[in-house]
C-alpha cells in the first residue's frame, strides 16, 4: 500500500497533455487501471481501500487548479489510504459520452462498487452534474454537488443560457437527469450561491428527501475555487469519506469565510447595492481591525468622505 500512495505523490504538472496523459497510464497502470473512454474522456483508479472517493475533473481543471496537476482525489486517498476513480474529460463535456455510459454499466454488471464500504461521488459545475447523474451506479453513495447542473435539456432549463452550445447534447437518455439519477443515493450535498440566480434555480431543481443544500451566500460564481482557497474541500471529501460530514460539520467549517477575500467582498457589494452605508461601515472596519485588505480600506475612506460631506450617516468611530 506504501508504493502506491508513493506513486500518488508523482508530480505531473509542466507535461503538455499527451505527456500528462501518458503519465497519468503510467502511474494507473501501477495502482489499478487506466481506461479510456472514447475521444474524450479517461478513467483513472487507485486500488487502496475498502473507501471510494469517485472524482468528476477535466483536464483544465486539474492543471488549473492543482500545482502538481494530479486528479483531485489523490491527496484524500493519500491521506486516508483510500481507493480513488477518476472520471477525466477533455473540457466542459457533462460526460454525456456513449462511451462514459457503457463504462459505468460494466462497472455495475462486475460489482466494482459492491467491493467498497462507503463511496462518495464528487464534482463541481458540469462535473457535478456527472457527480449527481452517475451515483446511480452506486447506489448508498454519498453525493458532492458543487454548483452541479440539473440538466441541460431546453424543455427543462431553458431558462440557463450559459451554454448554449450544449443544447444539442442529449440529455434524456441513460443517466440524464441528474436530480432523479441521485434517488439511490444516501445523502447528497448541493453547495451554491443563493445569490448567483442560475446556479440557484438548478438547485432548486434538486429539492429530495436524501438532498442537503449548502447555501454560500456572497461567494459568487467559482466556489470550487473558493472551497480551495479557504482549505474546505478536501476536510469536506476527508469528512465524507469518514460519515461525519453534515450541514452542521459544514457551518463550522464554513466560518473560514470570514478572512476570505473574495467572500468579504462580495458581502460588501451587497450592502453598497442594498444602499446600507451604516452596515458597510461597520463591515470595512471589523475587516480592517483583522486582516490587511486594500481594498476595502479604499471603501471605508470613501464612506467616511461621504458621511463628512454629509451624503450619508455611519457609525461614529
Amino acid at each position: 500500500m506504501t508504493d502506491l500512495k508513493k506513486l500518488l505523490e508523482t508530480p505531473m504538472n509542466g507535461l503538455k497533455k499527451p505527456s500528462w496523459l501518458g503519465k497519468l497510464q503510467d502511474i494507473s497502470d501501477e495502482t489499478g487501471f487506466f481506461e479510456p473512454l472514447g475521444k474524450r474522456h479517461f478513467a483513472s483508479f487507485a486500488d487502496i481501500s475498502e473507501t471510494l472517493i469517485v472524482t468528476f475533473e477535466s483536464i483544465q481543471g486539474i492543471q488549473a487548479l492543482s500545482e502538481a496537476a494530479q486528479p483531485m482525489g489523490w491527496e484524500v486517498a493519500r491521506e486516508h489510504s483510500w481507493s480513488h476513480l477518476a472520471l477525466i474529460s477533455d473540457g466542459d463535456t457533462w460526460f454525456r459520452d456513449q462511451a462514459v455510459y457503457d463504462f459505468f454499466d460494466h462497472l455495475i454488471d462486475d460489482g466494482f462498487f459492491d467491493e467498497f464500504d462507503r463511496i462518495v461521488f464528487y464534482g463541481a459545475g458540469p462535473c457535478g452534474y456527472a457527480a449527481a447523474a452517475f451515483s446511480v451506479a452506486a447506489p448508498g453513495a454519498t453525493v458532492l454537488a458543487v454548483q452541479p447542473q440539473a440538466t441541460l435539456d431546453p424543455r427543462v432549463t431553458e431558462w440557463d443560457d450559459r451554454f448554449i452550445e450544449q443544447r444539442r447534447t442529449c440529455f434524456t437518455d441513460r443517466y440524464g437527469f441528474a436530480p432523479e439519477m441521485i434517488d439511490a443515493a444516501d445523502q447528497t450535498f448541493v453547495f451554491y450561491d443563493p445569490y448567483e440566480d442560475l446556479d440557484a434555480m438548478h438547485a432548486a431543481l434538486f429539492t429530495r428527501p436524501n438532498v442537503t443544500k449548502l447555501r454560500m451566500p456572497n461567494m459568487g460564481d467559482a466556489l470550487q475555487t473558493e472551497l480551495l482557497t479557504m482549505d474546505l474541500l478536501f476536510t469536506v471529501l476527508s469528512q465524507a469519506g469518514q460519515g461525519t460530514f453534515s450541514a452542521a460539520a459544514f457551518a463550522n467549517l464554513y466560518r473560514a469565510r470570514r478572512n476570505n477575500a473574495s467572500y468579504l467582498r462580495g458581502l460588501l457589494a451587497r450592502l453598497d447595492v442594498q444602499d446600507r452605508p451604516w452596515l458597510a461601515t461597520m463591515l470595512c472596519r471589523n475587516v480592517l481591525g483583522r486582516m490587511h485588505a486594500p481594498r476595502i480600506r479604499r471603501r471605508l475612506e470613501a464612506l467616511e468622505k461621504a458621511a463628512a460631506e454629509g451624503k450619508i450617516t455611519i457609525p461614529a468611530q
